[in-house]
């Protein structure tokens, strides 16, 4: 069974074509982390809008041929969930020592985690380019209510928020530490230049909204209170009420669109 599917795995990877759609999904999600970032900007700049996944495709869908956009989105999201989950399968530990086996599972869990937030961004393409209008901040709420009705439900809620806050600091970390190079061909010059700041720049500023929905939950879950939960819209709420909040929700909104560049450009320069 898992020789089969190590054999499936390597053959999508040796296939130009997939290759191609999954590199498309990289273009996919940039322009939705850029469309987040835009909109994230118009909220702190006083109007009205939804700063997540969403709300950005709600925003693609009411464009012309916009459920055309959405269903190739949601096509390339779901071809990079598939590369993504092969590359963890296919994982190596060359070394051959514990350290080495560690790695190499860190890498499989990293990986098999980023194909799962594909296929549910693909989901929820798909899900408005049909007419559906979902709200990511309801749905957290949501969704938070229904744990903490359950017993053990705030300790779930809770290892959740922990584990998207640590996803935030290594966000942050790779962004500093500009590891994510470690996946990028990037080119000589000025270009490439640009390519790593725009990479230092998204991961941090990423990593930042990412740990502010981390604490949103750990806050709902010791408060058992859904109220205080939320996704990234209710992150960019939580910047606002901040001292200087709306120059903050600035810094992120531009971050966003940075990391977005980032991501597209990283269609064309991926090591995949």
């Amino acid at each position: 069974m898992k020789a089969n599917a190590k054999h499936l795995a390597r053959e999508a990877e040796a296939s130009s074509v997939f290759e191609a759609m999954a590199r498309a999904g990289y273009v996919a999600n940039g322009i939705i982390h850029i469309l987040i970032g835009v909109i994230v900007i118009v909220v702190a700049a006083g109007g009205d809008g939804e700063g997540d996944q969403a709300g950005a495709m709600k925003a693609v869908a009411g464009a012309p041929a916009g459920f055309v956009v959405l269903w190739l989105v949601a096509i390339g999201l779901w071809a990079l969930a598939v590369w993504r989950a092969a590359e963890g399968l296919l994982a190596r530990d060359l070394s051959g020592d514990v350290k080495g086996a560690a790695r190499k599972w860190g890498r499989r869990l990293a990986d098999w985690g980023q194909a799962l937030v594909f296929v549910a961004l693909g989901a929820i393409s798909a899900a408005v380019a049909m007419g559906a209008r979902p709200n990511g901040e309801e749905a957290a709420e949501g969704a938070s209510q229904v744990l903490l009705r359950l017993w053990g439900g705030s300790i779930v809620l809770g290892l959740i928020g922990l584990g998207i806050g640590i996803g935030g600091i290594s966000f942050v970390v790779m962004g500093v530490r500009r590891s994510f190079r470690n996946r990028i061909r990037t080119p000589d010059g000025k270009f490439g230049r640009g390519i790593t700041v725009l990479g230092i720049v998204g991961f941090v500023a990423k990593g930042i909204a990412l740990i502010i929905v981390g604490v949103l939950l750990l806050v709902a879950a010791v408060g058992t209170d859904s109220d205080a939960a939320g996704g990234l819209d209710g992150a960019v709420d939580a910047l606002l009420d901040l001292f200087l909040g709306p120059a903050l929700a600035w810094m992120v909104g531009l971050g966003f669109i940075a990391y977005g560049v980032f991501t597209v450009a990283r269609a064309r320069f991926a090591q995949m």
